[in-house]
């Protein structure tokens, strides 16, 4: 399989596929079939399937999805029935702490420097995200449009 057919799925696309009110929702569901349909191969880690249950199980009125608990979990395990899990490692966490020094970075922007170590360290460049400047300081990825 090609490179660029090897691909990071980011939460965002997930709970976008979740929720059919976001403008990128049947982008994001089209996106994930092709997973299904073996036209490309679909990647994520922990972190993401966490930020997933966050905002998923977060109340409407905070910026959530407003989803049951037992609902969440089903979503995540048909998610992960489609994305191959990646595991965070040693390796993993010295890139993240690499990419933190070598880029002065902060706060939540760690969450996303993370990813993109998990990434690096499993030989993934292309994220699908709909927060593509996120990533915009990151050379090791490349954003799947």
């Amino acid at each position: 399989m090609k490179d660029a057919e090897r691909i990071f799925v980011d939460t965002n696309v997930l709970l976008a596929a979740t929720d059919r009110s976001r403008h990128t929702h049947q982008e994001s569901i089209q996106f994930l079939e092709k997973g299904v349909a073996g036209e490309v191969r679909l990647f994520t880690c922990g972190q993401v399937l966490r930020e997933y249950l966050v905002v998923a199980t977060r109340p409407v009125d905070v910026n959530g999805l407003g989803i049951k608990a037992d609902q969440a979990c089903e979503n995540v395990a048909i998610y992960r029935s489609i994305l191959q899990l990646l595991p965070e490692t040693t390796e993993s966490y010295l890139i993240l702490e690499e990419l933190i020094r070598k880029q002065s970075i902060q706060s939540k922007r760690i969450h996303d420097a993370n990813l993109v170590a998990v990434m690096t360290s499993h030989g993934l460049r292309h994220l699908k995200t709909w927060n593509p400047k996120d990533f915009e300081a990151f050379s090791e990825v490349e954003i799947v449009t």
